[in-house]
């Protein structure tokens, strides 16, 4: 378990430094850029890493895996992707860490409530749920006032996340049972 457990807490790490740098550049493809940022494509892995913890380990793990991911993730952040010079980055290290700990740690708590259900029902709602609460936190943490059309690159990006949310449960499915189970 301790080596799934590592694995799991530096791929969430990479996710949130991944994304917190996508999120800066707008997909420039067929009229995208005022509604969609790369970070969209990346940030879901998030939640499928917090789904596959609780449903193999429990919340407790679930948990511990979010907050290393957040401090992996914030920490390298603020050193290789925050100019501290920019308002615009700083306020996307900010941002991303409040909605980062606010819906992940929401996640972890509807799945945990939702686990009994049918295989798809915990990860699909929480996710759903997660990736919302997460997308309205850090779009008007991290851009609200600045001239940035925050609020259509926030609907494009839920709608990806949602999307994508589906399609997680593929991998959701398929990786679940790979990890050992344990009595956590």
């Amino acid at each position: 378990m301790k080596k799934a457990f590592m694995t799991l807490s530096f791929l969430m790490g990479l996710v949130v430094l991944a994304s917190n740098y996508l999120v800066q550049f707008p997909i420039k493809y067929n009229g995208l850029e005022e509604i969609l940022t790369y970070g969209a494509l990346s940030y879901p892995v998030a939640f499928l890493i917090t789904d596959l913890a609780n449903r193999s380990y429990g919340k407790i793990i679930a948990r511990k895996i979010v907050y290393i991911g957040f401090f992996i993730g914030i920490v390298f952040t603020l050193f290789f992707s925050t100019n501290f010079t920019d308002l615009i980055s700083v306020r996307i290290a900010v941002g991303s860490g409040v909605a980062f700990l606010v819906s992940q740690l929401l996640d972890v708590h509807i799945f945990d409530q939702l686990r009994k259900k049918k295989w798809f029902v915990a990860p699909l709602t929480s996710s759903l749920i997660g990736s919302s609460i997460d997308t309205f936190l850090f779009f008007s943490i991290s851009f609200y006032a600045t001239g940035i059309p925050w609020i259509t690159l926030s609907i494009g990006d839920l709608a990806v996340k949602l999307l994508v949310a589906l399609l997680m449960l593929i991998p959701f499915r398929l990786l679940v049972g790979t990890l050992k189970v344990s009595k956590v």
